[in-house]
């Protein structure tokens, strides 16, 4: 990698170094989630006594989990491809359509979802708007927070992808990555 300036790679390293510290963040909900679940579990099925919480705690909690993993995941290279031919592509033809699709398609729309659910998120604050799925009834406005601030997530680690995307079309070799998701 030495074809790249200082800034190129440190910039490239902020962005990745500030979602992998959001996706840990982020994977910390999971504890309350299981908690919550295996409460209402054992509430419902062995004590007969189920809760009125513990069906929007889980759709909070989850929607929150999977929105903001969005951007671990662009991250670790975990969203979809069209693998049978993305495979058969070169790096510097891998770089290009990825700029490309960045440039064209992933900012534009993330800007519009984020322009658009921002006022749903603001109005619902300002009102205090609070869930009508069960009697319980929490207020809902943090998690119509997490859309916007999910598509502000992945436009950030999309410019760091597309530096990456860049440094191929430029030297015909991937950007290197440091780790790959174990499973």
């Amino acid at each position: 990698m030495d074809e790249s300036s200082p800034a190129f790679a440190r910039v490239i390293a902020t962005v990745d170094s500030f979602t992998d510290w959001i996706g840990t963040v982020t994977s910390w909900l999971v504890a309350p989630l299981v908690v919550g679940v295996t409460y209402e579990v054992i509430a419902r099925y062995v004590f007969n006594a189920p809760t009125i919480w513990a069906f929007d705690l889980t759709y909070i909690l989850y929607a929150a989990i999977f929105m903001l993993g969005a951007s671990y995941t662009l991250l670790k290279g975990a969203h979809i491809r069209t693998d049978m031919l993305w495979e058969r592509y070169s790096d510097r033809t891998k770089g290009l359509v990825d700029a490309t699709a960045y440039i064209l398609f992933f900012f534009p729309a993330l800007a519009l979802l984020a322009f658009t659910t921002i006022d749903d998120f603001l109005y619902s604050y300002s009102i205090g708007e609070r869930s009508e799925q069960t009697a319980w009834r929490p207020i809902i406005w943090p998690l119509k927070g997490v859309v916007p601030l999910t598509a502000i997530l992945l436009m950030i680690q999309g410019v760091s992808e597309l530096l990456k995307s860049l440094y191929a079309v430029r030297t015909g070799r991937l950007y290197a990555k440091t780790e790959k998701i174990e499973l």
